[in-house]
């Protein structure tokens, strides 16, 4: 249950109420009754501002309204006080036992508790990292795989029909350069003295393996022929070398995308073409002219006509190039191919994750989508900022093995991947990160991620000393379900209850936001509590979760318990972070 939501449906029920006697006119809309918690815990439980949007259409003073609406809601049996404040707001108490009933039905639905339907079976396409496959992944793309494999998981619980993907781009400059790079390094592999890596080539250690594998598999027959013959085949062989590198840095993140899409097919079946035929049909092509770029001088820039997108019909500020003065298509042109792509496999609703420095790229694309599907498709592009890895402070220094940077894996296998996962979203995607070695492997409350999983383990300890201490107790999430627990009283114990009943609300707020983010800071807040809880038990023996001389207050305790371990493994499933048993 999402109780603000359940609220809300309750306060508009008693609005309709209300117009049934005649207090508010008949029908009245009460489509923007907002419900949520108040911004000072000390006003209530839940604040509606039912009263202010209805007054207008009422004919009616606010205050007046939230007073007979309050007088209605203060009658139901989960409302302990309804107060009218300022100039027509409602706050709501509920009561005690509304709280303690949340409690079974957490541990009833397990980690299923917080799951939604507010996506409603709709398609998302998630595309991220889509990185140039000439390397390995490095820390750089770390936060973006991250972030997209977290926000697809968090769409999926709120009920979305959710497709992970990855673009590959596999056409372009770039991949000619790859191919060289290996084409050298399977000279090498046959014995061939190459010298240093010429500068534009890729000299990472990565690619001896591709130039060996090759070598072994073909021998001396591609040595010496021309660069037409070969080049086509490196190239298709080099980017499988690298998606097959890449697919394995992901995995050791537990990243899984289920498409790979390719951009060469686009070339090569004509998809650019179709993409740009549809959009030329509706007037959308032409041939112009562009102003200089902005800060550029005139002696500098060389007016030319160009096929040109017309983008500032879309907000974009400037109509932008389709083809190069090679005559050959922009990235932009793939680009709108691929997202025409998407949306005629079904995707009306796109998210791009992209690197910061893609970010001024964002308005063309936008105003792609919005020609490409005249208007019914929406194209979100969430930024990720760069991440800064030091260690005590100092700067780390670049992975060997890549060349020039610091691989994904030189971080996963130092820290490991929950570490990785759940460090990557204690800042918002859009704001910088700092990465410290030895502060992430710290055992401290300043450690997010120690901090989470120390609750979690902790709860798991209790319920281990619990069998061994208590032999009759069945500690089954479902026979605690049926405890009673009425015992519950501390404000410790039933603000924790408050919390773990926010989960729902978290998971659909962070979700329309497209902020997975917000259920690491949640659950933060939450192991916050627990432990205030269990520091109030070591404080006050009356408060401690084992108590053998009252084995009642004991189940429900356990109960509570219980139900902070599955809400927690519930948000680190969105993480992807695997709960911890204990803590070593």
């Amino acid at each position: 249950m999402n109780v603000f939501k359940e609220f809300q449906t309750l306060v508009r029920r008693e609005v309709e109420a209300l117009a049934a006697e005649g207090l508010l006119p008949a029908g009245i809309d009460s489509a923007n009754v907002g419900v949520e918690p108040p911004r000072d815990p000390a006003h209530g439980d839940i604040a509606t501002n039912a009263a202010l949007t209805l007054a207008k259409a009422a004919g009616r003073q606010p205050r007046e309204i939230a007073e007979a609406l309050a007088a209605r809601l203060s009658a139901r049996p989960e409302v302990a006080a309804a107060e009218v404040a300022g100039p027509g707001f409602i706050n709501l108490r509920l009561t005690d036992a509304f709280w303690r009933d949340r409690v079974a039905e957490i541990l009833s639905a397990g980690t299923a508790y917080g799951d939604s339907d507010l996506g409603a079976g709709e398609k998302v396409n998630v595309e991220y990292v889509s990185t140039n496959p000439t390397g390995p992944l490095h820390v750089g793309h770390v936060r973006g795989a991250v972030f997209g494999d977290a926000l697809s998981a968090l769409l999926a619980k709120a009920g979305y029909a959710v497709t992970k993907e990855y673009y590959i781009n596999d056409a372009g400059a770039q991949v000619q350069t790859l191919a060289r790079s290996v084409h050298l390094r399977y000279r090498e592999a046959l014995g061939e003295a190459i010298g240093e890596i010429p500068d534009g080539m890729y000299p990472g250690d990565y690619l001896l393996p591709v130039g060996r594998a090759i070598a072994q598999a073909d021998g001396e027959r591609w040595r010496d022929l021309p660069d037409e013959e070969w080049l086509p085949e490196f190239q298709v062989r080099a980017v499988e070398a690298m998606m097959a590198l890449i697919r394995d840095d992901l995995a050791v993140l537990g990243i899984r995308q289920e498409v790979f899409f390719s951009e060469r097919t686009l070339h090569e079946n004509g998809g650019i073409e179709r993409a740009l035929d549809w959009l030329r049909e509706r007037g959308l092509i032409y041939t112009g002219t562009l102003e200089p770029p902005k800060g550029k001088a005139p002696e500098d820039w060389e007016p030319r006509p160009q096929t040109l997108f017309r983008a500032t019909d879309f907000g974009d500020d400037t109509d932008r190039p389709l083809r190069k003065s090679d005559g050959s298509w922009t990235y932009f042109a793939a680009d709108i191919a691929y997202h025409y792509d998407k949306f005629r496999r079904g995707f009306a609703r796109m998210i791009d994750v992209w690197g910061a420095d893609h970010a001024g790229y964002v308005k063309r694309m936008q105003a792609a989508v919005r020609a490409l599907t005249e208007g019914k498709g929406e194209l979100d592009v969430r930024i990720c900022q760069l991440v800064k890895l030091s260690r005590d402070g100092e700067p780390v220094r670049m992975s060997k093995r890549a060349g020039d940077f610091v691989t994904l894996r030189d971080v996963v296998e130092e820290v490991g991947p929950d570490v990785v996962r759940f460090m990557m979203l204690t800042r918002r995607n859009d704001a910088p990160l700092d990465f410290d070695f030895a502060r992430v492997q710290e055992q401290s409350k300043d450690n997010p991620v120690f901090y989470v999983q120390y609750a979690h383990a902790r709860v798991r300890s209790v319920m281990r000393n619990a069998a061994r201490e208590l032999a009759d107790l069945d500690a089954a999430p479902a026979a605690l379900a049926a405890a009673e627990l009425s015992g519950l009283v501390d404000s410790a114990e039933l603000d924790l209850i408050k919390r773990l009943a926010a989960w729902p609300r978290t998971v659909e707020a962070a979700a329309e936001a497209h902020e997975p983010h917000r259920i690491a800071f949640y659950l933060y807040d939450l192991a916050s509590a627990f432990h205030a809880l269990w520091n109030k038990g070591n404080d006050d023996p009356g408060l401690r979760f084992i108590i053998a001389a009252a084995p009642e207050l004991t189940r429900a305790r356990l109960a509570l318990l219980q139900a902070v371990a599955t809400v927690i493994a519930s948000g680190l499933a969105v993480v992807g972070v695997t709960p911890a048993e204990e803590m070593r």
